[in-house]
């Protein structure tokens, strides 16, 4: 006997059996193997800016409070802490490689009395940056040291590690620097981006995101897939006061190029000077604790720094210099708010390294000016401008 099964056309029928059998049901999309890392390492070279499969979060750690802090280690990089700021004649300081609540601790326990602490760093930004900024940052903070310079040389790494990092070191108080000999290259200008001053003798370049897990077979399917990563950046940059312009511009450099930015882009994109973000709100906190009148006479000095001093190719010496003798013009460091002063960080370390030193002896009033020239030498060679070698041979906060 004929069913109304037998009665439908061949096609519907082929149909309405898929649908009985659950036979054409939508199929799990071919599992494609994830990249070993060491083609991920080989992949990045020297100074690719990459963007890695995003993975689970591992357990939450606030490495500011308690002691127990999870395992990590640098990888790809190098880093050294100093209380100095004079590098030329004093060196990087030394090494720090356990990161681990004591290392940290008494890598920074010398940097207490002086306030000032130096972190170096020569590698690949990753995780293990991420962690070294976060965790020297949280001991900074409980030892009260509140001048922080990251004295960075890096040709990139990967990016949502370089974004986690920025977040960390624009949430606690970091100057930048590029020295002459170092440079910052790919994710590192997102590093540079999240300074509240960046301090600029290196080259600087920027290049497109390459994505190692992509499956793209077209332009338009790897454009797709970028946009949400560059759309990460471009929020990033926003709210560390860099031009959304800069992750535009990456977009149409080749990976396997460079582009360099030049001084005058530097400063049009955000990426030299003040962080424009940051000084937004010290001009309101400053106004509150130090008055109109400070905030009038920092911004004066801010802008005949810029102009003055800031010329390129001048080495972070020849910049430093430029900003003590200026900034003498402004009535700097203020007596009401010293350490609120621009460049106050080499009054520090002055007043730090006087206090280690013997009493200079007083010359009695008596002594002819200018008869015994070897005394007026002495006496003048003892005095503040000759206690730090060369003005300290660096950049500035």
């Amino acid at each position: 006997m004929p069913t109304p099964f037998d009665s439908m056309p061949i096609l519907l029928r082929a149909f309405a059996l898929c649908v009985l059998l659950a036979g054409c049901g939508a199929q799990s999309p071919p599992a494609f193997p994830e990249p070993e890392p060491d083609a991920i390492a080989e992949a990045n070279g020297t100074g690719e800016f990459i963007s890695t499969p995003v993975e689970a979060p591992p357990r939450a750690y606030d490495v500011r409070k308690g002691t127990d802090w999870p395992e990590a280690d640098l990888a790809d990089g190098t880093a050294s802490i100093s209380c100095e700021l004079d590098y030329a004649n004093l060196g990087d300081g030394e090494p720090l490689a356990n990161l681990s609540f004591l290392g940290v601790a008494d890598a920074l326990t010398p940097c207490q009395e002086v306030g000032l602490v130096r972190l170096r760093y020569e590698g690949k930004i990753n995780a293990g940056f991420h962690a070294l900024v976060e965790r020297v940052a949280a001991i900074a903070d409980r030892m009260e040291i509140g001048k922080r310079v990251l004295d960075i040389d890096s040709s990139g790494g990967q990016v949502e590690d370089a974004i986690k990092a920025g977040d960390a070191i624009g949430a606690s108080g970091w100057t930048i620097w590029v020295r002459e000999g170092a440079s910052c290259h790919s994710a590192c200008v997102l590093i540079l981006g999240a300074g509240d001053v960046r301090m600029i003798s290196g080259p600087v370049g920027i290049h497109r995101i390459i994505r190692m897990s992509s499956t793209a077979t077209s332009r338009a399917q790897l454009n797709e897939e970028l946009q949400a990563v560059y759309g990460r950046v471009k929020e990033y940059l926003a709210r560390n006061g860099v031009a959304v312009a800069v992750a535009d511009m990456m977009m149409a450099v080749p990976n396997r190029n460079l582009r360099l930015l030049t001084a005058d882009e530097l400063l049009e994109y955000g990426l030299d000077g003040t962080n424009p973000a940051q000084d937004d709100l010290d001009r309101l906190q400053l106004m509150r604790k130090c008055g109109e009148d400070f905030v009038r006479r920092r911004d004066a000095f801010q802008r005949n720094f810029d102009y003055h001093c800031k010329v390129p190719d001048r080495e972070l010496e020849e910049l430093t210099d430029c900003g003590l003798a200026l900034r003498d013009q402004y009535g700097f460091p203020d007596e009401t708010c010293p350490d609120d002063s621009p460049m106050s960080e080499f009054d520090m370390v002055r007043s730090a390294f006087f206090r280690q030193r013997a009493p200079v002896p007083v010359v009695p009033e008596d002594v002819p000016q200018g008869g015994d020239e070897s005394a007026s030498t002495q006496t003048e060679s003892a005095g503040p401008t000759a206690s730090m070698p060369e003005q300290a041979a660096s950049g500035s906060l």
